[in-house]
């Protein structure tokens, strides 16, 4: 079948066929077309959900993506399930901690943030620590204080402290402010 080359902002995309077929050799299937440029850290992305929180390299099995922060906060939430041990532990990926309290249930700042919508985006989670940490060193959030979705303990999650950039835990009784995060691959 004979190729029909779109050239988009210097992108050159092969087409084949109007329904999706494998694509002969040398050439690669193409499923949707990714803008070529980014905003800049700080700026709404149109189409995606929110502002542009920046590039996380590949970690583990999660390929590289971007982080796309919510352009406002949920208001404040409990953690919840307090002095229950979770498996929401990890320090860098909201979306597996995310997955854990939604399992489990009872757990009001992971529940806000995974309803959330934006741009008809439905795969919002509570950031993790680490991703928290991200949108503070490229000042995408100013003030106040907001949950992490990582465990520290049975009693306590970690959370961001805006105004002085400190991370520490708190209670999960504790209401603090939500403001969700989704990743974005390309």
């Amino acid at each position: 079948m004979k190729a029909s080359p779109v050239t988009i902002n210097n992108l050159t995309v092969n087409f084949f066929g109007p329904e999706p077929s494998p694509a002969p050799a040398g050439f690669a299937t193409v499923h949707s077309i990714v803008p070529v440029s980014t905003p800049a850290i700080g700026e709404y992305w149109p189409g995606q959900g929110g502002i542009n929180g920046g590039f996380v390299p590949a970690r583990g099995d999660i390929p590289g993506h971007y982080l796309i922060f919510a352009d406002k906060d949920l208001g404040e939430h409990k953690w919840g399930r307090y002095k229950e041990e979770s498996n929401a532990t990890s320090k860098w990926d909201g979306k597996a901690n995310t997955d854990a309290l939604i399992a489990e249930g009872g757990h009001p700042a992971a529940e806000k943030a995974r309803e959330y919508t934006a741009d008809g985006h439905e795969d919002f989670d509570l950031p993790a620590a680490a991703q928290l940490y991200q949108a503070w060193a490229h000042d995408l959030i100013t003030e106040g204080a907001y949950w992490s979705s990582s465990q520290r303990s049975a009693d306590h999650a970690f959370y961001m402290d805006f105004v002085d950039g400190g991370q520490n835990s708190l209670g999960k009784y504790s209401e603090l402010r939500v403001r969700p995060v989704r990743r974005f691959f390309i």
